[in-house]
């Protein structure tokens, strides 16, 4: 029975920063990178303002090489500095769309509630 699998989220040590990536710990067996492109969604500008050298953090297995004892990780839909839990993600394909729709009526109603207290 193999140890770990794919999607499962694993706490690592940081054992190395690079422009490309974040080197970690796995364990006595294993050590893995998280990819810039597996940091966040957001255009990441500086790694350390992600991480910091030796601390601990969760991180989510995308691949694994039992040969080479190495992991592709990702620490961009997980709270990787907390609980390593999947981080709510908010559907936004309307963008803007609803608050145009209901700040009309939002004001109607905020400007009855003040006209009651008057």
């Amino acid at each position: 029975m193999k140890k770990y699998k794919v999607g499962d989220v694993i706490t690592c040590i940081v054992s190395g920063i690079e422009p490309y990536g974040i080197f970690v710990s796995v364990d006595k067996k294993y050590s893995g990178l998280i990819h810039i492109s597996e940091i966040s969604n957001e255009f990441v500008r500086n790694i350390n303002d992600y991480v910091k050298l030796e601390e601990q953090i969760y991180c989510k297995i995308i691949d694994i090489d039992e040969k080479g004892h190495q992991m592709k990780l990702s620490i961009k839909d997980i709270d990787y500095a907390n609980t390593g839990l999947e981080r709510e993600r908010i559907d936004t394909k309307q963008g803007f769309q609803s608050l145009k729709e209901n700040l009309p009526k939002w004001m109607e109603e905020k400007l009855k509630e003040y006209e009651k207290e008057s």
